[in-house]
């Protein structure tokens, strides 16, 4: 015989919080949700986890998580160790030859395969894939304009078609696709291949995988709790915030924040009904902003 205290006020707890879930477990059952991971949620082996933990949650809730992620810093750390050095322009990365073969390497090589992993130590449910698969993703190349100035960044692109045939077959088959940011380049006037791979930003290639989609939801883990109003003051955080009210707002945001907003901004104007900030750095954070009714970072709808 086993005799065990138990504390009601615990469980009582326990309990509300899976009926708060519950309508919007049955509102979101059957959609997929387009997750970009990033931040120190990829760095950290206890956030990682965290993270793991929620998309096999989302799956076995009847949702249909898709994750695209980058790896900047460990694309850094890579380069380094190879001793190539990295060029910056206008704080974004030029990517050369030499240097697409390390982003390559990384991003479909070793951080997609470690969060595979992780995933299917759970049970057999992600699948790995780059944008150069199945023709997921093509991109054209990047014109950035600094100040004035025009800059030249090398094999940087932008996600400009999306067939989403993979990604709903793997769904289909009960899959959790996980995808590395890089794409196939085509010229924009002939529209045939070049031959060359680009590297795609992570959280546009969301955007127009989420729209492709016709997601649910796009959810962004970043490092911050959300979009503040006056960076840096935590009173300000924004909890909601509509598509033309962000619009009038970019150009105010802090650096980091600009593509994250623009994403989200994409992704609703292009018929994703909401996207979410959600802080990384918080375990679990992206369920309390899905699954409650007060949500944790900043939504942004139409």
């Amino acid at each position: 015989m086993t005799i065990t205290p138990r504390d009601m006020s615990k469980a009582a707890e326990k309990a509300a919080v899976l009926i708060e879930a519950l309508p919007w477990i049955q509102k979101f059952a059957g959609t997929t949700m387009v997750i970009k991971y990033g931040g120190n949620a990829m760095v950290s082996d206890e956030l990682r986890e965290a993270f793991v933990q929620d998309m096999v949650f989302l799956h076995h809730c009847g949702i249909h998580p898709v994750v695209v992620h980058g790896g900047g810093p460990q694309i850094s750390e890579m380069l380094d160790k190879l001793d190539i050095e990295s060029e910056f322009r206008g704080g974004l990365r030029v990517t050369t030859e030499e240097t697409m073969e390390v982003v390559r390497m990384v991003l479909t090589g070793k951080v997609g395969r470690q969060l595979v992993g992780l995933i299917n130590a759970h049970g057999t449910y992600a699948v790995g894939m780059s944008g150069e698969d199945a023709d997921l993703f093509v991109a054209h190349r990047t014109q950035h304009v600094i100040d004035g100035e025009q800059l030249d960044l090398g094999l940087v692109g932008d996600v400009v078609n999306v067939n989403t045939a993979p990604i709903t077959d793997l769904i289909a088959n009960g899959r959790i696709p996980v995808v590395s940011s890089v794409a196939p380049e085509v010229d924009p006037d002939t529209n045939q291949p070049t031959g060359q791979v680009l590297n795609v930003n992570a959280d546009t290639a969301a955007a127009e995988l989420a729209a492709a989609l016709g997601a649910a939801k796009l959810v962004v883990l970043t490092d911050v709790e959300g979009l503040y109003g006056n960076w840096p003051d935590p009173s300000s955080l924004i909890t909601s915030i509509t598509a033309d009210e962000l619009r009038g707002m970019l150009d105010r945001l802090e650096s980091g924040m600009i593509p994250k907003m623009r994403a989200c901004l994409s992704a609703v104007e292009s018929g994703v009904p909401q996207a979410h900030i959600v802080d990384g750095r918080q375990p679990h954070s992206m369920l309390l902003e899905i699954f409650t009714t007060a949500g944790v970072g900043t939504q942004v709808t139409p």
